[in-house]
């Protein structure tokens, strides 16, 4: 049986205070300021980055100082799956506890299908597919003892669009995968677990601020929104998915792109 909270007022079934929240990818972009949504709302945070080890210190440090709660960073590699579970450990030896896991960690490649390697095609599934299955097995061990616990997977547009004009087939394969995984899961562990998607549209990160002009003018014009989306403007949906104000959603996958996905 899907775990039931208790009926209480709605603004509190927000508040994510005295929870762990552990994110992936956490130490820049969307998951910097998913981390930050998730402390505004109360939580406690581990953020498990792969890149620079004083990017990923000085994060948890201005997030522990701007929210005065405990924030804390872990150097790992999501697509190693002993590397997550340790990490996992550490998390759980740490604050005692993990109630949330975002795993938000990818890479986007955009090469033409006809060229993209096996290296590199294996490259971009070991992080965006298996690192995500990785994560997930190894917080839902801590979940299933505990009784409880919730998974949200940053996928993307991607997962239900062909992007135009970018070449990213792998890329686009990916977060198709791993929207469909994130069905299966909540199903498997739904006596312990909920597991939920958000599908981020053109957001303006690092990851974007390299494309050619041209090929931002062509997001631009085919997007209803008219601009892309601010990291900060995915917060909400995330602070929902890892409350009890979502209690009862389970495998739901929920799209934040100004509409540009739509037929």
């Amino acid at each position: 049986m899907l775990p039931k909270p208790e009926n209480r007022p709605v603004l509190g079934t927000f508040s994510l205070k005295g929870k762990v929240a552990l994110v992936t990818g956490g130490n820049r972009g969307i998951g910097l300021d998913v981390a930050n949504g998730l402390a505004e709302a109360g939580a406690e945070v581990a953020i498990v980055y792969r890149s620079s080890k004083a990017g990923g210190e000085a994060a948890a440090e201005q997030l522990s100082k701007r929210h005065d709660r405990r924030v804390l960073s872990y150097q790992t590699d999501v697509s190693d799956p002993e590397a997550i579970a340790s990490a996992v450990d550490s998390v759980v030896r740490d604050f005692g506890h993990v109630d949330i896991v975002v795993a938000n960690a990818g890479i986007c490649t955009e090469v033409d299908a006809l060229d993209f390697t096996p290296k590199q095609f294996r490259e971009l599934m070991a992080v965006n597919l298996d690192g995500a299955f990785y994560t997930a097995q190894a917080v839902a061990k801590v979940f299933k003892a505990q009784g409880s616990g919730n998974i949200i997977f940053t996928t993307s547009m991607s997962a239900v669009i062909v992007n135009r004009p970018e070449s990213q087939a792998a890329y686009n394969a990916s977060k198709a995968g791993l929207v469909q995984l994130a069905k299966s899961l909540a199903i498997e562990w739904i006596a312990f677990c909920r597991v939920n998607c958000i599908s981020p549209g053109y957001i303006a990160t690092e990851m974007l601020a390299d494309a050619p002009e041209e090929q931002k003018a062509a997001w631009l014009a085919a997007s209803p929104a008219g601009r892309l989306g601010e990291t900060y403007e995915l917060k909400g949906a995330y602070v929902f998915c890892a409350s009890d104000a979502s209690s009862f959603m389970t495998g739901a996958h929920i799209v934040v792109d100004g509409g540009f996905s739509l037929p």
